[in-house]
């Protein structure tokens, strides 16, 4: 049995936002408040996580993570990446691999270099980079990631299908031949940035189009922000079979 949890389901500034005051960023419906979008996957032996954004000391203190096995990055973006000095706990028994495409990889070593030169400053988290591509199948400890190609916008980021799951955040679009690898799928997390059209971005009504596409079972909208509305009336809207996602969702997968 493998199970996923929802770290994080907000966008990238998170829910609430600074200086707003709007009902939903107002809220105390915990169900309202969303760190930036991040996903841990565990099974009995094995524990991999899915970006490793600004909100990740939080999310670990929070869900009681205390091992890791491997991290995998969708994207560059801030709001993905800027936790990885925080892997410094994780490191200290062994390194911690990174599986990310190549321009991400070498995004990284621009944006934290002290964490990859050969005099490293004591302290810095031990990473391992790897270099992964769509179609690449990834093994760690008993998970399987198969590297599926998704576009942010114009930018070529990379989503993940871990046997009846698939997790795809920060998408508008998918080429057919990849969407065909997950037609099907039991259980699929995907982007619902809020009601209004994004250049960048799927819509709700983008995403719930995109489930009926890939004849998903069963799905969980993330990266929302605010303007998704309350998590408790929005929700209640959708069709059967799908649902807003929120921090602190757990879901098994069979």
């Amino acid at each position: 049995m493998m199970k996923i949890t929802m770290l994080g389901t907000g966008t990238s500034i998170g829910v609430p936002e600074m200086l707003c005051g709007c009902p939903v960023c107002c809220s105390t419906d915990p169900h309202d408040k969303r760190l930036r979008t991040s996903a841990l996957i565990e099974t009995a032996t094995t524990k991999i996580l899915l970006d490793c954004g600004p909100d990740f000391r939080q999310q670990v203190l929070v869900n009681g993570i205390d091992r890791l096995d491997g991290v995998f990055l969708t994207h560059e973006h801030y709001d993905h990446v800027a936790g990885i000095d925080d892997l410094r706990p994780f490191c200290k028994n062994h390194d911690v691999d990174i599986f990310a495409e190549q321009f991400v990889i070498d995004h990284l070593m621009q944006r934290i270099p002290y964490c990859f030169g050969v005099n490293k400053y004591p302290g810095t988290p031990s990473l391992v980079l790897n270099a992964v591509a769509p179609g690449d199948i990834v093994q760690v400890g008993d998970i399987k990631v198969e590297i599926l190609r998704v576009f942010h916008g114009k930018l070529p980021i990379v989503g993940f299908k871990i046997g009846n799951m698939a997790y795809i955040t920060d998408i508008k679009t998918m080429p057919r031949e990849e969407m065909d690898k997950i037609m099907g799928i039991k259980y699929l997390f995907v982007t619902a940035l809020h009601m209004k059209e994004h250049p960048t971005h799927q819509n709700l009504e983008q995403a719930i189009g995109f489930v009926r596409d890939v004849h998903a079972e069963n799905a969980w909208f993330l990266h929302m922000s605010h303007r998704i509305g309350f998590h408790s009336e929005t929700d209640a809207t959708l069709p059967c079979g799908m649902h807003l996602a929120f921090d602190g969702l757990q879901v098994n997968i069979d």
